[in-house]
């Protein structure tokens, strides 16, 4: 019998980039008694709560290998039921995500969930067009519902009557019993599919959403308990209302249809959502756009019927006295309608199309609406109900994963980072704990160029196939799209980080500014005497900064092109500038041999760095710079290098150790100590990286030691001159120096101690 031949094992370790699955719904979470804070959204297997306060995940509730389709909090905020594409349904303890029950009775994809307003019960829709209740206390299914003919799209609960509503991609909606345990009213208003359904104003009024642009408003009467009389005066009302309906007298439920309500937002109807207190009605379609209604209390409803009423009785008076109606018209009748009942709030515009909807309204009148977005976001939005109605973007989450589909990624030498690439950014990510380290931005699909014959062109990337014929893959190629003729020749190009102008240095000593989109002309800069070698503009699009061959950088504002300064920097022509990405801070370069750091709100030179060769401008920019940054930006930085980036540093730090000094040998020493403690192994194993790690070490090691006597010598020096000083004098001169200083401390100190509770009383 031969040798069996064994293989590596690999499973999933983790999940990057996701923030919201778009084919699950969002909801509102309690967590520790505060609502309105935290969002809980589908995030592929998992569920994942965000802190919409800070932007961080609050709770993750951990799934296996099949995907969340449905997620529903319990009223008390101790629950959450989670349904499946698979069919099953898991209820988790929101206090330590411990699974308390599963149910397994559909065959597909949950679509829908809802919990009862004790939280006791769960009903679940499923695309196997069954309808399912189930008892959370007993943790097992109490009825099934059959009867529709389409995959399930809303299931409600009437807590009032004990009836259970769902509509279907069927065209129906239907009542359920959930004592008879069965379908005992069927609405067959709508010609094509219903997409969603809701419960508004007291379970009094549902609303669903189908194909067109009306949203259908159904009123429901219940007739188990009402005089023969009362009845018999409703049933004219809704003929009155509706003489189309038909009305059922045997039936204990009458639904009939007391108006639409016109959508402004294209296609059909995705989704419709409304906050617990079933006020405030939310609908979104394909569009980015998620429309608000309020139905008003009954109070506001008779109060704006009256104001209606009183406005036409006003209209056919003055008609009739202008003889443009009849003696005999009729008066208004005083009757409610669905426009006294409804008002139509602002519309929220979102920057992507919307994918679900969760609404929340507070004691205050404060609402506020938790999305998710196609493109990976999720964002709460809050609205004051009673004023302006001016809706606001408390928080939006983008950082974590990209906005678009991913199409490369990649694992660094190291094994410590991934790289992925969108069409939207390139983000670098920790292995081991999946959070995003950076994000690089891919705003512009293409590149630019500008020559001496006087034009600028803007090119597109673009994948063609291979022209040699050698293989059957596609190479990258540039596609001309555009072109910008000037006067004189371009000798720099720079396009701003919002997309919103170009800025180009002329032969002829100028600087014009263009609009990117229409090349319309913005704004002209000249004041250097020789021709623009280089410019950049700030990351806020604020500023722009040129150098010139006059010697000369200036300083100018993008909103009307005056000069804010104008600096010497060099001793010989500028070849080069480029602004520190989040700051006003910029380096230039020069012909003199010299790398200096400004700063463009003070304008300050931060730093002057002397370079002699191309290898050591590399590396003395890295080391000067950590100057101004703090131990752990640095550590941060020597972390992000691959193996390879790591080992050439190495074969360079002794030569810098020959000749650096004291404070630049001390960086050197601290980032060869920390690229040793990450790449130990790798470092250790290449011998001819070995000796270089010996010489670093001795010649730090020589480093230390003369530091070590310089700081010694310059001590006793110190010492000595205060004891000859003390002798001439004959009295302690630093010491009395050094108790005045302590003493006038310690008054200060006092001074401070008498103010705090002045200041605390009044």
């Amino acid at each position: 019998m031969g040798l069996t031949k064994q293989y590596l094992r690999y499973a999933p370790s983790g999940t990057f980039n996701i923030i919201a699955s778009p084919d699950c719904n969002s909801a509102h979470v309690s967590l520790n008694g505060i609502s309105g804070r935290y969002v809980a959204v589908g995030a592929c297997e998992h569920v994942i709560i965000w802190d919409m306060r800070i932007g961080e995940k609050a709770q993750v509730i951990p799934g296996e290998n099949v995907v969340v389709s449905q997620i529903a909090a319990s009223p008390t905020g101790n629950h959450m039921a989670v349904g499946y594409v698979d069919g099953n349904i898991n209820v988790f303890e929101l206090t330590n995500n411990e699974i308390v029950c599963v149910f397994a009775g559909h065959k597909s994809s949950v679509t829908s969930l809802q919990y009862d307003e004790q939280g006791h019960r769960i009903v679940s829709g499923s695309k196997d067009t069954e309808v399912i209740l189930w008892d959370v206390v007993s943790e097992t299914g109490v009825a099934r519902f059959s009867g529709h003919k389409g995959a399930i799209t809303s299931v409600l609960f009437i807590n009032g009557k004990n009836c259970i509503v769902s509509s279907s991609k069927d065209t129906f909606v239907k009542f359920w019993d959930i004592e008879t345990k069965h379908c005992f009213k069927t609405l067959g208003g709508h010609q094509v599919e219903v997409w969603s359904a809701v419960l508004l104003k007291e379970e009094r009024y549902l609303v669903t959403g189908s194909m067109d642009q009306e949203l259908r408003v159904w009123k429901l009467n219940w007739t188990d308990k009402m005089k023969e009389e009362d009845k018999l005066v409703q049933q004219l009302e809704i003929v009155k209302i509706e003489e189309t309906d038909n009305t059922d007298d045997t039936s204990v439920l009458q639904c009939h249809q007391v108006g639409t309500l016109v959508r402004g937002g294209r296609g059909r109807v995705v989704g419709l959502c409304t906050d617990p207190g079933q006020t405030v009605l939310g609908c979104f379609g394909t569009d980015s756009l998620l429309e608000l209604f309020i139905f008003c209390s009954d109070e506001e409803a008779k109060a704006r019927m009256t104001k209606r009423v009183k406005k036409q009785r006003k209209k056919l008076v003055k008609l009739k006295e202008n003889g443009e109606a009849d003696e005999d018209t009729v008066e208004v009748k005083e009757l409610l309608t669905l426009s006294d009942e409804v008002k139509r709030l602002t519309s929220v515009k979102l920057s992507a199309k919307m994918k679900s909807a969760s609404l929340l309204l507070g004691t205050t009148g404060e609402l506020r609406v938790a999305v998710t977005l196609a493109n990976n976001t999720v964002e709460m939005h809050s609205m004051k109900l009673g004023e302006e109605n001016e809706v606001k973007c408390l928080k939006q989450i983008t950082q974590p994963g990209h906005q678009k589909e991913p199409r490369c990624v990649a694992i660094s030498s190291d094994n410590l980072a991934i790289i992925s690439g969108a069409a939207d950014s390139i983000k670098l990510w920790n292995r081991t704990s999946q959070a995003c380290i950076r994000t690089i931005p891919v705003a512009c699909r293409g590149c630019y160029t500008g020559g001496a014959d006087k034009t600028v062109k803007l090119w597109q990337f673009e994948l063609i196939p291979d022209p040699t014929g050698d293989s059957k893959a596609k190479v990258l190629s540039l596609l001309h799209t555009r072109t910008l003729e000037l006067e004189e020749a371009v000798c720099a190009v720079k396009v701003s980080p919002n997309n919103k102008f170009i800025a180009v240095g002329l032969m002829d000593s100028t600087v014009k500014i263009f609009f990117l989109d229409t090349f319309k002309f913005y704004l002209s800069l000249y004041g250097h005497k020789l021709p623009v070698l280089c410019l950049d503009i700030s990351y806020d699009s604020t500023l722009i900064a040129t150098g010139s061959g006059d010697r000369n950088v200036k300083i100018w504002g993008m909103d009307f092109g005056d000069c804010h300064k104008s600096i010497f920097a060099h001793n010989d022509s500028v070849t080069a500038l480029q602004f520190v990405p989040s700051t006003h801070y910029f380096f230039t370069a020069s012909k003199d041999g010299k790398i200096k750091q400004w700063d463009a709100d003070t304008y300050e030179n931060i730093i002057t760095l002397n370079v002699s060769i191309c290898v050591n401008v590399c590396v003395k920019l890295f080391f000067s710079s950590n100057k101004i940054l703090y131990s752990c930006d640095l550590e941060e930085a020597l972390l992000l290098l691959p193996l390879s980036a790591a080992g050439e540093m190495v074969r360079l730090m002794g030569a810098l150790l020959a000749r650096a000094g004291g404070q630049h040998a001390e960086l050197v020493a601290r980032a060869a100590c920390f690229l040793l403690r990450v790449h130990r192994a790798p470092l250790l194993a290449d011998t001819d990286l070995l000796k270089h790690l010996i010489q670093i070490q001795a010649r730090a090691h020589m480093r230390i030691n003369e530091l070590r006597d310089m700081v010694g010598y310059n001590l006793h020096a110190l010492q000595w001159a205060r004891r000859e000083a003390e002798a001439a004098r004959s009295e302690q001169l630093f010491l009395a120096a050094a108790g005045e200083r302590r003493a006038r401390h310690a008054r200060t100190k006092q001074r401070h101690a008498l103010k705090r509770p002045i200041v605390t009383i009044t």
